[in-house]
């Protein structure tokens, strides 16, 4: 298998990749990590004319706290920067735990968080514990650039606003800390199986009672989407087992999967229960401690 022939680009800052996204439009494809990208390019899937590599961008592949705004991701980040990093280790180690699950290793050397999220596949595994920690990205273009909430960014499978021009610059995770928060997927085998249903919670406890909580799905519908019924079973309540189980119910019955080889809808729908309760019984735990 061959590469299509292609030109290619490096530009020295974002304001270029912009412009050059503009000028070739259609014809033209980011590379970032290149895991997808360069696969549906081998199998004739993809065969842009133009390739603009933001390789040579090093500040995306930064991962800072800025007091105030929160963590701040680099798009350019590897999934092994992000599972390795001891600031979200600290801070939040449920995403560092959800990079970690991602594919194989030598993937994870090279995939990258931007690709992880533009690629919009339903059973990717960064967009939901982002969502559920109310994480913001921020897209640049040649009319300025401009943050929005993660969970509006996606449209379909495969589909998203963003613009032809514009480029997925960083994600923003607003400072919480008195949130606990976890991932769960299920996978039909142990290493580098694509999620068959995955469960992200973010719970805030005061005592017994939540008073916070945000709950996402990742391959349980055409996009991550949040379980938002099942929030409110739970907030402002003392929570008790049944009322886990409560939301549980509730995340499988408002939650939209398709049948495919790897699960029928039903199967998935009670993943989505059995995890739903999961991964609030572990945020909720990890936010008394």
């Amino acid at each position: 298998m061959y590469l299509p022939d292609f030109e290619y680009y490096q530009p020295k800052s974002l304001a270029e990749a912009c412009r050059l996204m503009t000028k070739f439009g259609s014809r033209a494809r980011i590379l970032a990590g290149g895991t997808d990208l360069l696969h549906k390019m081998k199998h004739e899937q993809l065969a842009p004319e133009v390739i603009v590599s933001l390789k040579g961008l090093k500040r995306l592949k930064e991962i800072t706290y800025q007091k105030g705004v929160g963590v701040i991701i680099g798009a350019l980040a590897t999934q092994n920067d992000i599972a390795g990093s001891a600031l979200l280790q600290e801070k939040y180690l449920s995403v560092c735990e959800a990079a970690h699950h991602m594919a194989n290793n030598q993937i994870r050397n090279v995939g990258t968080l931007g690709g992880n999220i533009v690629n919009a596949v339903p059973s990717a595994d960064l967009p939901p514990i982002l969502i559920a920690l109310g994480a913001r990205i921020r897209l640049m273009g040649n009319k300025g650039e401009r943050v929005m909430p993660l969970e509006e960014f996606f449209t379909g499978v495969h589909s998203s606003v963003i613009e032809a021009d514009e480029i997925l610059t960083e994600v923003i995770i607003p400072d919480q800390p008195s949130t606990g928060s976890t991932y769960i997927r299920f996978g039909l085998r142990r290493s580098g199986a694509l999620a068959v249903v995955a469960v992200a919670a973010a719970v805030t406890m005061e005592g017994q009672t939540c008073r916070d909580v945000r709950i996402a799905l990742g391959a349980a519908a055409p996009v991550p989407m949040r379980a938002r019924q099942a929030e409110t079973v739970l907030s402002n309540r003392v929570i008790t087992d049944d009322l886990l189980e409560e939301a549980g119910v509730c995340a499988a019955r408002e939650c939209s999967p398709r049948s495919s080889i790897r699960g029928s809808e039903e199967y998935r729908r009670d993943l989505v229960r059995v995890l739903t309760r999961r991964a609030l019984q572990k945020a909720i735990k990890e936010g008394h401690v």
